[in-house]
C-alpha cells in the first residue's frame, strides 16, 4: 500500500468557450486515484470541508477505491483551483487553498508519496515533513513531487533551498521543465535535476517535459521517452498520471523493496510507461488517470 499525502480540492475548469464544469482534483488526490486505478491499493491522507464540494472529493475518492483519512479545514470549506484552459489545451491556476493538516502517524505502508502544494504550505508543511521523517526513520520509499505554483513562490531561493532539503530526504524525486524555472531561472532544467540527485536519499530524478515527454536522470546516466501523437483535450493532471504510472510499475517490479533499477533498457521502460500514463489523461476532460484496460496490452512494454 501507498501512502499519499496532500491537498485535495475541486478544479473548477473552465475551457476556452467558457463552459464551466467543477471535478475534484489537487496533485497528491490525483496521484493516490491513478494509483488505485492502476491497481495498486493507495491511501489518501488530506483535507476537506463539511460542504458539498468536500462530499464530491470524498465520493470521487472512495469511488476509485482508495481509502482516505481527512482531516476537516478550519473553515469548513473545500478548497478550490481555478483552471483556465487555454486554445493549446494548457491549464493556468488560481487557488483558493486552506492546508492546515494536523501531526499525524504514518499507517503501516510500503511507500509514501508526497508533493505539491502540501509541501510548501503552512501550517499543513511541517505535517507533511513529520511524515517524511517517520518514513525514513522506518526506511521507506519515498517520492516527492515538487509540483510547484508560480502564485505561492514568493521567494524562489528559499523555496529552492527547502525543495531541495525535502528531496534530499527522497527515494525519488519529481519535477516538470516549469518548476526548474521557478526554482533556478535561466538554469538548464536538467542542471536542476542534476542538482536534486545530489541528496542523501535520492536515486534517481524524474524530469518531465510536456509534450515533449520526460527524461530519467540516475548516478551513472539518463535515458528519455517521448508521447505519441495526442490530440490533447487539456492537460489537468497529467503530471499527477504520470507520478502515478511511475509508481505502479515500481509497485510491480517490487522495487519499494528491492531499490530502483539501473538498467537502462528497465528505466526506458519506465519512463515511456509513465508517459503513455500522462498521454491518456491529456486525450480527456480534467484530471480523469486511466485504468490498467485503457492502456494498451502489455503496458509498459
Amino acid at each position: 500500500m501507498v501512502v499519499v499525502v496532500g491537498e485535495s480540492l475541486v478544479d473548477v475548469v473552465i475551457d476556452t468557450d467558457g463552459v464551466t464544469e467543477e471535478t475534484p482534483g489537487g496533485s497528491p488526490l490525483n496521484v493516490a486515484v491513478g494509483l488505485a486505478r492502476l491497481d495498486v491499493p493507495a491511501t489518501l491522507v488530506t483535507q476537506v470541508g463539511h460542504d458539498e464540494r468536500g462530499g464530491m472529493v470524498v465520493h470521487h475518492v472512495e469511488a476509485s477505491d482508495v481509502a482516505i483519512v481527512a482531516a476537516p479545514t478550519a473553515t469548513g470549506r473545500t478548497s478550490t483551483a481555478i483552471a483556465r484552459i487555454d486554445a493549446a489545451g494548457l491549464a493556468r491556476y488560481e487557488f483558493d487553498l486552506e492546508w492546515s493538516l494536523p501531526r499525524q502517524e504514518l499507517p503501516p505502508c510500503r511507500a509514501l508519496h508526497v508533493g505539491s502544494l502540501g509541501t510548501a504550505l503552512e501550517p499543513g508543511r511541517e505535517s507533511v515533513l513529520d511524515l517524511v521523517e517517520q518514513a525514513v526513520a522506518r526506511e521507506l520509499f519515498v517520492s516527492y513531487d515538487a509540483n510547484l505554483r508560480e502564485s505561492f513562490v514568493d521567494d524562489a531561493e528559499r523555496t529552492w533551498r527547502e525543495v531541495r532539503s525535502l528531496a534530499a530526504r527522497c527515494t525519488l524525486v519529481k519535477l516538470s521543465d516549469e518548476d526548474a524555472d521557478l526554482l533556478a531561472p535561466g538554469t538548464d532544467p536538467d542542471d536542476v535535476a542534476r542538482t536534486l540527485l545530489a541528496g542523501e536519499r535520492t536515486g534517481m530524478v524524474l524530469l518531465t517535459r510536456g509534450a515533449k515527454g520526460a527524461t530519467a536522470f540516475w548516478t551513472t546516466g539518463t535515458v528519455s521517452a517521448s508521447p505519441r501523437p495526442v490530440e490533447v483535450v487539456d492537460t489537468v493532471g497529467a503530471g499527477d498520471a504520470f507520478m502515478a504510472g511511475t509508481l505502479a510499475q515500481l509497485a510491480d517490479a517490487d522495487a519499494f523493496r528491492s531499490g530502483l533499477s539501473s538498467d537502462p533498457a528497465v528505466l526506458e521502460r519506465l519512463v515511456g510507461g509513465a508517459v503513455e500514463v500522462a498521454a491518456v489523461t491529456c486525450e480527456r476532460r480534467g484530471a480523469n488517470p486511466p485504468r490498467r484496460h485503457d492502456l494498451p496490452p502489455g503496458w509498459p512494454a
